[in-house]
């Protein structure tokens, strides 16, 4: 039996959204449910891997199969495709299987030719409208299928406006579109040697290919690697009736959604522009209206759109993203999806949908990407500064958030101007899929054209990117790469801030106040925390990020790193001078100076932490790192130390090493010099029995020893500071909860897990050092790499970031296995940065995981992603 490449609409359904694709099984459910959707049917997700497949060729079967559903279509809409006098006219669109807004092409108005634009002109006594579908026609053709830029078709239209004194491309008159499509049709010839294609089947089966190739273009590729979409996918064709918006002032085209995207208002926020066509809206051609305004000048379709928005949320039951199209007063609705929305706004909107009952709580929170909470956790302009800030020009706000940057006015500039290092603002008429990678490394985009629903705006609140669309005062010259602001010119290089939340653009540079978390947010949270099952602590040094993450609903510290502390003014010589100290005695001069120190950081951590869990690591990084390179700072610290500069020099030669990561450093210096993690010891426990006698608090102290790879290493060491924390607490007159146990950051101790236990209350995996020994790559130097291997499909995901399952997780679910083997209860966390990504946090959930720790700001995304790692995984 032949496998079905091909659907109809009615024969399709929402569930076969992997073959469909998004939009062909969204087409195919609405009119399951009586909405009113131009006939069409689906080429598949499979026929287009196939294609691929075949080396971008069409099988003879996919061919008859696209004509055969074309005759049902004919059959259906009385009409003849290629007809002379009346054609079927159809449009061909993508749909992956993922929504990727703008990355893949349309064709609209395919079957016309130089005969049958005569005959829907006299059919339709309307020959504005029959020319100006055609000149579309061309345009995109010429463009999605034969690769011509869009430019050089735009390059005509802008000099004929320019010329007559048009303002709008619905100014043309019936010559003008006719001497533009001449145009056309002699740049295809000039740029690709054939001529517009008069036979509507081959159209079709160019356009089909075109959209099946284009698939693997560049930007599809882009977004899909920048938001971790697989690449063998593939995308689905549709190819459906026409219907126009450009007949005259009683048709029009527009965007909606059943909620506003930036907000999540529960009120329909949207845009149309009457006697327009759907890309008119999307590309920033002309500025739409609000959708507000159909009410006064349509007031039955806008609600009848009304009513169709409504039974789009009941049925999906999520906020919807709908194009739809009036046609002479009739209302037709061309695709629904899930909306892309801001992080405020998915917030809002899972919260309110619990509320109104539409969706479950599980659902709400499975609605919310853990990623996206990022956004909300970020500053924003300060009030003062902004009162004082020179304005330029009010736009529309696209896209909230705030950002101050230099100006760039191309993609590829602001690329190279954000991988130096700077702040970067996108400044663009209006942007275009080709702009994604620019848009990606952009603090903020600013548009002078284009909508609320423009490419520009869509994208960067996808982003989550600060966006300012449709700043008509602003007049860019992407050329000369400068914009004009009345008498006021700004080059390359300026710099500019937008306020995304107003649509405001201002001179200079702003600066920014914390974000400030709403209360829908915090009842996600609290809904997050009643369904997870893994603690989240929270990687802080200081006292001001332990209280950061306490705020944002830390449970304790999994990671407090000492050596943090040493840099501090007025400790560091103190460090160096026991660095440098060539006998015992006099290494533990330095060290008595540093306790103080140590004890007085560890107090005021305890104090902020009460009663929650601190885990303080010992002493990691080689000691070299604590000394000074160059000859200047060495000649001074060898003045401070009152020590020959040589005998310094000698001393810093001898501490460096081949491969400081894998050298005298974490336990190995515990071992050599016992002294200085005995002092932190003593440190970390006079902390927290002071805290306890003065505060009334009961002190979880949790001392942490790193680097170990074997068990003699880690009992000869907790023993040691047993004898130096009983020794404290026995002179003391209040008790202490503490314990000792290890990082699993080797891989031999992973291995021999079940041994190192023995001498353990607790592991934690550090996975960043983990990945480095498993991989045997140091993260500092595979920057150089690693993206080439992500390029090649070597990595999927770069393995620093995302914890490498197959390898790395391997060796924690055996050290997690082995380890509750010795000891049942053994409480055992991760505490790389690992411990903040989802992915990586759902593996520690199904691994049995007690806790993740991950860095402040990451602790909302955290308990997010626990939650619904807690409800994927019942």
């Amino acid at each position: 039996m032949l496998k079905k490449y091909i659907y109809s609409f009615d024969e399709g359904k929402k569930e076969m959204k992997s073959l469909l694709g998004g939009k062909g099984a969204n087409l195919a459910e609405m009119s399951n449910i009586g909405l009113p959707v131009p006939p069409g049917f689906t080429i598949t997700t499979e026929a287009c891997i196939r294609y691929l497949e075949m080396g971008e060729k069409l099988e003879d079967q996919i061919k008859e199969g696209i004509f055969d559903y074309m005759k049902e279509l004919e059959k259906k809409q009385g009409k003849k495709f290629g007809d002379l006098e009346d054609p079927l006219l159809v449009s061909v669109r993508s749909g992956a299987v993922i929504s990727m807004p703008g990355m893949m092409d349309t064709i609209l108005n395919l079957g016309l030719n130089d005969k049958s634009v005569e005959g829907l002109a006299k059919k339709t006594s309307n020959p504005r409208f029959a020319y100006d579908s055609y000149r579309r026609l061309i345009q995109m053709f010429g463009n999605v299928v034969l690769g011509i830029p869009a430019y050089e078709f735009d390059n005509f239209l802008e000099k004929r406006k320019e010329k007559n004194g048009y303002d709008n491309d619905t100014d043309l008159e019936v010559q003008d579109l006719k001497d533009i499509i001449e145009k056309f049709k002699n740049l295809i010839k000039k740029r690709k040697n054939i001529e517009f294609p008069q036979k509507p089947e081959e159209q079709l089966l160019m356009a089909v290919k075109a959209v099946f190739s284009s698939w693997n273009n560049s930007r599809a590729r882009s977004y899909r690697n920048i938001n971790d979409i697989p690449h063998d996918l593939g995308t689905a064709v549709n190819v459906q009736t026409m219907v126009f918006g450009n007949i005259g002032e009683n048709s029009g085209t527009g965007v909606a959604f059943t909620r506003n995207p930036a907000t999540g208002e529960n009120k329909v926020f949207g845009e149309f522009l009457l006697n327009a066509q759907g890309e008119d809206v999307v590309a920033g051609i002309r500025t739409p209206k609000d959708i507000s305004e159909l009410k006064r000048l349509m007031p039955e379709v806008y609600e009848e759109f009304v009513e169709l928005t409504e039974t789009l949320e009941e049925h999906y039951k999520d906020m919807q993203d709908i194009e739809f199209t009036i046609q002479e007063g009739d209302l037709y609705v061309l695709q629904t999806r899930t909306g892309k929305r801001t992080a405020d706004a998915a917030v809002n909107i899972a919260v309110d949908m619990e509320e109104e009952g539409l969706i479950d709580k599980e659902t709400a929170i499975l609605r919310v990407d853990p990623e996206d909470i990022s956004q909300l956790l970020h500053p924003n302009f300060k009030k003062d500064e902004l009162e004082k800030a020179d304005k330029l020009a009010q736009g529309l706000a696209a896209s909230p958030g705030a950002a101050t940057g230099k100006v760039y006015f191309t993609s590829e500039d602001a690329v190279d101007a954000a991988e130096a290092g700077e702040d970067v603002i996108l400044v663009r008429k209006e942007t275009s899929p080709e702009d994604i990678e620019g848009m990606v490394k952009a603090e903020g985009i600013l548009t002078s054209r284009g909508g609320m629903t423009s490419h520009a705006a869509v994208v960067a609140r996808g982003m989550g990117k600060c966006c300012v669309a449709g700043v008509g005062d602003i007049r860019v010259d992407e050329d000369a790469k400068k914009f004009y602001v009345d008498d006021r010119v700004f080059n390359e290089g300026d710099y500019i801030s937008l306020n995304g939340s107003l649509g405001e653009v201002y001179a200079g540079v702003i600066e920014t106040t914390e974000a400030h978390l709403s209360d829908n947010f915090m009842m996600l949270m609290e809904w997050s925390d009643e369904y997870r099952q893994l603690g989240i602590y929270t990687n802080a040094d200081t006292p001001k990020d332990a209280g950061v993450a306490l705020d944002f609903g830390a449970e304790g510290i999994g990671l407090c790193r000492t050596e943090h502390m040493f840099f501090e003014s007025g400790r560091i010589i103190s460090v160096r001078e026991m660095i440098v100290a060539n006998t015992k005695k006099k290494r533990q001069k330095a060290l008595d100076k540093l306790f103080p120190y140590q004890k007085d950081d560890f107090k005021e951590i305890f104090k902020v932490m009460e009663d929650k869990a601190v885990t303080i690591r010992l002493l990691d990084p080689p000691l070299h790192e604590f000394l000074p390179q160059n000859e200047k700072d060495i000649k001074s610290l060898a003045d401070e130390l009152s020590i020959p500069v040589e005998s310094l020099k000698r001393t810093i030669e001898e501490l460096e090493e081949m491969n400081p990561m894998l050298g005298h450093r974490g336990c190995r210096l515990g071992i050599s010099y016992p002294e200085i993690y005995k002092m932190q010891v003593k440190a970390i426990i006079s902390a927290a029995l002071e805290v306890n006698e003065e505060m009334g608090y009961d002190v979880q102290a949790d001392i942490m020893i790193p680097l170990i790879g074997t068990e003699k290493e880690l009992a000869i060491l907790r023993e040691q500071a047993l004898e130096v924390a009983e020794e404290l607490i026995d002179q003391s007159s209040v008790d202490l909860s503490y314990t000792i146990g290890t990082m699993i950051e080797i891989p031999r101790a992973a291995l021999l897990a079940d041994d190192i236990a023995k001498h353990a209350d607790f592991f934690s995996f550090g996975t960043n050092d983990l990945t480095q020994m498993t991989y045997g790559f140091s993260r500092d130097d595979a920057g150089k790499f690693i993206n080439q291997y992500m390029d090649k499909e070597i990595f999927r995901k770069d393995p620093f970031a995302t914890l490498d399952q197959e390898g790395v997780g391997k060796l924690v679910d055996m050290a997690v296995k082995l380890g509750r083997q010795t000891k049942k209860d053994l409480k055992i966390g991760i505490c790389g940065e690992h411990g903040g990504e989802p992915s990586s946090i759902d593996f520690c959930h199904r691994v049995g995981l007690d806790y993740v720790s991950c860095s402040p700001y990451r602790v909302p995304i955290a308990r997010l992603a626990a939650a619904q790692s807690a409800i994927n995984n019942d």
